[in-house]
């Protein structure tokens, strides 16, 4: 079996130093959790990502770490085979010592109590206060839970700006919240336009009616725009058929398909061209001459190579980037246009042009132990001492992998929950801090409340709560802010092209940063979900407003939240010569609010210009 592991190592770019201890670990690591060598090294991949190693090479020292990693994903799917099972941790040891016995008469009946409701009822000093009063988020609560028990409020984890890094960002009680009181009334904020592009799908929109004439429909169209934006470079010639037996060098069209239900490997690649050219057919995919390529189901490429059978396409270039807009040269006209000012500013007569400042945050916003909403409490209090102009939230809110949220042992709807719990605070924080604040919210398909279908409609959230302050999206959502074009998407489309993306290295060894070429993938296809088919558990509906998916050009911010490591990059796209102004998207990837009992990060962001010049920091609370 080693050697089955060293080819599967080298198939997805991966190089083994010390190669007889590597080998030995890896097949005891087979037998032990009952791996093939291909699923060893797909675990091995996320393990790479997750703790962004730099280098392709396998080292012995990493084998310590990698069987960690092993072990919590032999633990993850235990439990997910058996709901019931519980795997006994430091917490429960220490639970037990305290002599912290839980009452199990009621979790043997396992119905709904009113226990948890009277514990969420006592949040006591956690609230934002609206009536003018100082903020009281950082008084000591009645409840202690291991998110209280944070020494540092805020650090920040990671800074794109060359600037010193401060180690941490404490909040102070009382006297330091007044004195940025007073500075907050004398030096109020700017505020920001905002324009909404599009309006589909509305709240309210008729779903589960996916047909198979929508999907064709839809995936046809992607096929044809790429073909045309082809054409329109003037870098290639005219697509021809790539079923058709050519010994001269053509150049094709098409979607890579997978030939099987399992992932795409080098051998298992279809290129499925359009119905003018090829009436839909797909022929085998060979990319043994090919030097460099990154390629994923769903994705549409041009192809360069020659078909001298007729039934295998050999490719020698593969073109995965078509020519797109620059964000200035956007003049779509919008179906839904907001201007969050109370003097009615338009965005075309905002004096503050391409600068932005904004608090980016992505659910989950309560920790996994209980429903007090502590991280939303301590970053609407950040945001308070910061004032961004856009505070920027991204579901899920009322998570339904939540241990509470599934099993429902609450007397409140997850409608009810959703309001009290967020849209009040958020109602809170807006009518505390003036009419300078901006809150956006894009809802999750995870989201317990709303509508689980992809893309998705905004929150229906009652006018009166607005106060031209707070505004839903949908998922995915394009809008300008500052006359600075910004996307965003909530489900986990990284992590989806990740677990879906085979790729060859350069022979000069350079592997460069995955997470940024993933990102890249998005808007080299113009679009906020590429992949197809997609992910299971992703209510992929073609019936309802195909284009809310498109991207129609480059936005100078992209959004897209990720349980892969929080990042903020610059993405360059003048390195194939697709765009002749050099155009660059900053790329954010703010992480969850919350992971498991514990916090997690979001993106403090200050754009000035460009992406070059915006200052950036992932903190971590």
């Amino acid at each position: 079996m080693e050697p089955e592991i060293k080819a599967e190592f080298k198939k997805s770019g991966f190089n083994i130093d010390d190669e007889d201890a590597v080998l030995s670990k890896c097949l005891t690591f087979c037998i032990n959790y009952k791996l093939s060598p291909s699923d060893l090294v797909s675990s091995w991949e996320l393990y790479y990502l997750n703790r962004q190693l730099s280098e392709t090479s396998v080292r012995d020292s990493e084998m310590d770490g990698f069987l960690l990693h092993l072990q919590n994903e032999q633990k993850e799917a235990l439990i997910k085979e058996e709901p019931g099972l519980h795997v006994y941790s430091n917490r429960d040891v220490d639970m037990i010592l305290n002599d912290e016995l839980e009452d199990t008469k009621e979790r043997i009946l396992d119905t709904p109590t009113d226990r948890p409701s009277i514990q969420y009822e006592n949040l006591g000093d956690l609230e934002i206060r609206a009536n003018g009063s100082v903020f009281s988020a950082c008084k000591q609560s009645s409840i202690v839970t291991p998110f209280g028990q944070r020494t540092n409020k805020f650090v920040i984890q990671f800074k794109t700006s060359t600037e010193p890094i401060a180690e941490t960002v404490k909040v102070e009680c009382e006297d330091e919240v007044m004195e940025d009181e007073i500075i907050r009334r004398a030096q109020p904020v700017k505020k920001c336009s905002l324009l909404i592009h599009g309006s589909k799908p509305e709240p309210g929109c008729r779903f589960m009616f996916d047909r198979i004439e929508d999907k064709f429909n839809s995936l046809e169209n992607r096929i044809k725009r790429h073909t045309s934006a082809f054409l329109a470079s003037g870098l290639y010639e005219e697509p021809v058929d790539p079923t058709v037996a050519s010994q001269k060098s053509v150049f094709a069209v098409g979607m890579i398909c997978c030939d099987g239900e399992g992932h795409l490997n080098e051998k298992s690649v279809l290129l499925q061209s359009s119905v003018e050219h090829s009436g839909g057919q797909r022929v085998r995919l060979e990319l043994e001459k090919v030097s460099q390529y990154s390629i994923f189901p769903g994705q549409v490429v041009g192809i360069v190579g020659n078909n001298p059978s007729g039934h295998c396409l050999v490719a020698s270039n593969v073109a995965d980037s078509i020519p797109l807009l620059a964000s200035s040269d956007y003049d779509l006209k919008p179906s839904k246009r907001q201007a969050l000012d109370e003097m009615g500013l338009s965005n075309s007569q905002s004096p503050t042009v391409s600068k932005l400042s904004t608090i980016m945050a992505a659910g989950p916003f309560t920790t996994a132990d209980n429903l007090l909403f502590e991280p939303l409490t301590e970053l609407l209090a950040y945001a308070t001492r910061k004032q961004p102009q856009l505070l920027i939230l991204l579901g899920p809110f009322v998570d339904s992998e939540h241990p509470e949220i599934r099993k429902a042992t609450f007397d409140r709807s997850f409608d009810e929950v959703f309001h009290q719990e967020i849209i009040r605070r958020l109602r809170d924080h807006v009518e505390y801090m003036g009419s300078s604040t901006r809150v956006l919210l894009v809802p999750s398909i995870r989201d317990a409340h709303h509508d689980f279908v992809f893309p998705q409609p905004p929150f229906d959230i009652d006018p009166t709560e607005l106060k031209d302050q707070i505004t839903s999206l949908t998922n995915p959502g394009l809008f300008d802010a500052n006359e600075i074009m910004v996307g965003c998407c909530s489900v986990d489309v990284l992590k989806h092209i990740s677990g879906e993306e085979i790729s060859r290295n350069p022979k000069d060894g350079s592997s460069g940063d995955r997470l940024s070429r993933l990102a890249t993938h998005i808007i080299r296809q113009r679009s906020f979900y590429p992949l197809y088919p997609p992910t299971e558990g992703v209510p992929l509906d073609f019936s309802i407003a195909p284009e809310a998916l498109n991207i129609p050009a480059i936005p100078q911010i992209l959004i897209t939240p990720s349980d892969l490591a929080p990042f903020v990059k610059v993405l360059s796209l003048n390195e194939t010569g697709e765009t002749k102004d050099g155009a660059k998207c900053l790329c954010v990837n703010p992480g969850r609010l919350a992971k498991g009992i514990g916090g997690g990060t979001f993106v403090e962001l200050n754009y000035h210009g460009s992406p070059d010049t915006a200052h950036a920091s992932v903190i971590r609370i």
